[in-house]
This record gives C-alpha cells, sequence and structure tokens, in this order.
C-alpha cells in the first residue's frame, strides 16, 4: 500500500508547516499507534466505517488489513494534499474532502445507515471544547448501538469527559509513537 514511505514524511511535514493546528503533530501515525487504533473496529460487526482526519492514511492502512473492505470505508480528510495522496494510495475507498467536524454535511447522501465504527485521527486537543462536545454527541448519534468512536489523542484524559448516555475508556496507551499516545473509545450505552 506504501511502497514510498519518505515521500510520506515529506507530505506529511509540508500539511505540518501549512497548517500546525490542523495536523496536530510531530511525525504521521506510528504503525503500533495505527494498529492500536484499528484494533477497536470489529471487522464482523456489518456496516460502513467512517475515517476523519486520516493524513497520510496511515490508520486507513491498518483499518484495511484489519479486514474492512474498501468499499466500507469512507475517509473524510481536509487538506488538499493529503486528499490527492489518500486517494492514490487506496483507490478502492472512498476519500472526500471535508471538515471532519461537520462530515455529517461532507458526506450527504453518501451513507444512508449508521456506522459500524467512526474512527479519528484529528487533533481534538487542539479545538475548543464545544467544538469536541458536537463532534463526538454527532458521532455518537450515527453509529449503531455499541458500536465504537475512536479518538486518540496526546493528552493524559480523554478529548471530552463521556457524555450523557455515553462511556469513554482508553483502549491503549502506544509507547512507540512520537509522541506517544493514548487511543480513547466512546461508546453509547
Amino acid at each position: 500500500m506504501n511502497d514510498k514511505p519518505f515521500e510520506e514524511e515529506l507530505q506529511f511535514l509540508r500539511g505540518l508547516i501549512a497548517s500546525p493546528r490542523g495536523v496536530g503533530a510531530i511525525a504521521p501515525s506510528s504503525p503500533a499507534l495505527a494498529r492500536a487504533v484499528a484494533a477497536q473496529v470489529d471487522p464482523d460487526r456489518n456496516g460502513p466505517v467512517l475515517e476523519l482526519g486520516p493524513g497520510t492514511g496511515a490508520i486507513t492502512k491498518e483499518i484495511l488489513e484489519r479486514g474492512i473492505a474498501p468499499e466500507r470505508l469512507t475517509l473524510i480528510e481536509y487538506d488538499p494534499a493529503f486528499v490527492k495522496l489518500l486517494a492514490e494510495r487506496f483507490t478502492d475507498v472512498r476519500v472526500l474532502k471535508g471538515d471532519g467536524f461537520e462530515f455529517e454535511r461532507t458526506i450527504g447522501n453518501h451513507a444512508a445507515e449508521d456506522y459500524a465504527a467512526i474512527v479519528s485521527g484529528m487533533p481534538l486537543l487542539n479545538f475548543p471544547l464545544p467544538k469536541r462536545h458536537a463532534l463526538i454527541e454527532t458521532a455518537l448519534r450515527r453509529l449503531m448501538r455499541g458500536a465504537p468512536f475512536v479518538q486518540f489523542s496526546y493528552g493524559f484524559q480523554p478529548p471530552l469527559p463521556a457524555p450523557a448516555g455515553a462511556s469513554v475508556r482508553q483502549a491503549a496507551f502506544v509507547w512507540k509513537n512520537l509522541p506517544p499516545a493514548r487511543v480513547w473509545v466512546y461508546r453509547r450505552r
């Protein structure tokens, strides 16, 4: 899927320089972090899977390797250079340019059913609490009952406490990432 890691790192660096708040990391997600995030997606649960802020596609690659069929996966990326990279790298996956915080608007009629999982690589801690709250509330509404909203972050606490009627737990702590990261899973009760 990716035989050009140096070009991917350069693309990531360009994105970081152009929009440090939007990229939110100093390096692409490590394979260990990508695997820890993808491990939260159940390949046996039917339905579409949504990835918000896939960047260069490290987590996308692991989601696909976990057994999610490409036609089930939709990516929403804000940065046009990353959109182009993702579309070239994952030709059978639906790649949309848009704002992950407004994913319902970006998707439009592309997904009428609820999601089996929503995975976010967006740097939520770089955004105000009300914006984080709106995203997670919307995501939880669009998930099948019991399906996960998966978010990694570099903070010690989840990016948002569990909203009413939901739970949040730390699913993994990944040392092999720069910086080390935590994987959080939100679910409706």
